[in-house]
């Protein structure tokens, strides 16, 4: 297994099947805080939640399509990156995150697109990358400024939440403009 040091004890590794009881307690401290701004089908209640969560991206990665990386803080599991979409073929890929709130503010999730995205790019020869956010969403809007993506546009009320339909903006980064997201 590869452990990629993003910052000051942070490290960026793939999140697996055996992670699944790290992965639901990390759930437990994030849930609340996630669950507005990701899809339902991630944010797992329980064990058996997190398992298939787990799972089904194993299982996509395998036929090399999305993929799952942790964000790891002094050795405790705090968020992650992934790949929601990736179509080598296409040349097109949808990156997207999430943190606990005791790991906020330290750039955990700006390194860790800017790794995911490099690798994307460089040795997988990726066209487009695509980040989607809800509008209100400005932490998650910033990330995607700091990595040198464009707003493309704005689907209005697209993202149901609560019984609310919110508006999201569709980024995006392609190949000839990708330096790091410097």
């Amino acid at each position: 297994m590869f452990s990629l040091p993003l910052r000051d004890g942070a490290d960026l590794r793939p999140l697996e099947t055996w992670h699944a009881e790290e992965f639901a307690a990390h759930l437990d401290r994030a849930r609340e805080h996630i669950r507005p701004w990701v899809g339902a089908a991630f944010v797992t209640d329980d064990l058996d939640g997190a398992r298939a969560t787990l799972r089904r991206y194993a299982e996509r990665q395998a036929a090399d399509g999305a993929r799952l990386y942790g964000i790891w803080l002094d050795g405790t599991l705090v968020g992650g990156v992934m790949f929601v979409a990736f179509d080598a073929a296409a040349g097109t890929c949808e990156v997207g995150c999430w943190l606990e709130p005791a790991a906020e503010g330290r750039g955990l999730i700006t390194a860790a697109c800017r790794t995911v995205l490099d690798w994307a790019f460089t040795t997988r020869g990726m066209h487009r990358a695509e980040w989607h956010c809800r509008a209100d969403n400005a932490r998650s809007a910033a990330v995607a400024e700091r990595l040198g993506m464009t707003l493309e546009g704005v689907r209005r009320e697209a993202w149901p939440y609560d019984g609310i339909r919110h508006d999201t903006q569709d980024w995006a980064v392609l190949a000839g403009e990708w330096r790091g997201g410097a």
